[in-house]
């Protein structure tokens, strides 16, 4: 009776031990979903998030070209990707932003 009992008891924790295990494994992918790329192109002058030393500035809001492919302002990937950003700095103006 002991050894069903110890056994149990194992299987028990065998059991809650891989369901937190899981839940570890997921919670990174959800929190990912949110989180915040730089998305270059997508900036009007002056309202980029920060800098390239490529653009010629170190600060937020120092953007002279509208949709610049050297500055980028900080949203999730999918946003970006949805406004015709790219998540690599490119040169010259992102040319769908342009129309």
């Amino acid at each position: 009776m002991k050894s069903q009992a110890s056994f149990a008891l194992l299987s028990l924790g065998a059991a809650v031990a891989g369901a937190l295990s899981l839940a570890a494994m997921t919670a990174p992918a959800q929190a990912a979903e949110g989180e915040k790329v730089h998305c270059y192109g997508v900036a009007k002058a002056g309202e980029n998030d920060c800098a390239n030393k490529a653009a010629g500035h170190s600060c937020a809001t120092q953007s002279k070209v509208d949709y610049s492919g050297q500055d980028f302002k900080a949203m999730t990937k999918e946003a970006c990707l949805a406004d015709g950003g790219s998540l690599t700095a490119f040169e010259g103006t992102n040319p769908k932003k342009m129309k």
